[in-house]
């Protein structure tokens, strides 16, 4: 394989990696709540100097490999989605980007989530998953809660600090790194939902963009082959 069919191949894969990012993102512009992932692309020695400083054993780096792309970093766009009044008392929207509701998993686990359209299950108030919304002190908010809007638990994290779970909850990697709001009604819109951050169009845009550049690299790689079919039968043919 020649030197530059490696960048080429490895660029394929970048791009296929961007079409199932943006296809989930898609997937998931009704989603309440929803923060859309992003890639960033590095390059090969980049990554490999990065694994060197978090203790792994780099034990060579090539000036030929680091033309080489990688898929360098996934993030989350933190950035607010719009949010859309709706009229139930169920529904909730938080204000700033960086806070959350609390809710407890099937398995007991608690999440954070900023998908705050709840509703009423077995005498709880729980999110479309059937989790159970939490308050300051981790209990489940009872369905006859008087004082719904102020029991309900915000908390504040970067997004830095967290793994997305699914589609649209998140663990935290530390409780250092999370602070209850203890005036949460600041935070909390009432009768209202966050919309999906991500943009339809925008999206659309990169998908093409992507699909492009695979297509690209997979001509340039069969352009390579041809040349080297050729090459090789010159030589064969001893001209």
């Amino acid at each position: 394989m020649t030197q530059g069919t490696h960048q080429l191949a490895a660029s394929m894969i970048n791009q296929l990696n961007r079409v199932d990012v943006i296809s989930n993102n898609l997937a998931n512009l009704n989603t309440v709540g929803f923060k859309a992932d992003n890639l960033s692309e590095g390059s090969f020695n980049s990554y490999l100097e990065r694994k060197n400083d978090d203790g792994e054993k780099v034990s060579h780096l090539s000036y030929i490999m680091n033309t080489v792309p990688k898929i360098d970093h996934n993030y989350i766009d933190s950035k607010l989605g719009s949010i859309t009044p709706t009229g139930n008392n169920l529904d909730f929207a938080l204000s700033q980007a960086n806070t959350y509701f609390k809710v407890e998993s099937n398995n007991g686990e608690i999440e954070l989530t900023r998908d705050g359209k709840f509703k009423v299950l077995d005498g709880f108030i729980v999110n479309q998953n059937g989790y159970k919304v939490l308050d300051n002190t981790n209990n489940p908010i009872a369905a006859n809660n008087e004082e719904l809007m102020a029991t309900i638990s915000v908390v504040s994290a970067n997004f830095a600090d967290l793994d997305k779970v699914g589609n649209n909850n998140y663990k935290y990697n530390s409780e250092d790194n999370v602070k209850v709001i203890e005036d949460n009604q600041k935070h909390i819109i009432q009768g209202s939902i966050e919309r999906s951050n991500t943009s339809s169009i925008a999206s659309m845009v990169s998908m093409i963009d992507a699909q492009r550049r695979f297509e690209q690299a997979q001509k340039a790689i069969t352009g390579i082959d041809d040349i080297n079919k050729k090459v090789i039968e010159s030589i064969g043919n001893g001209r």
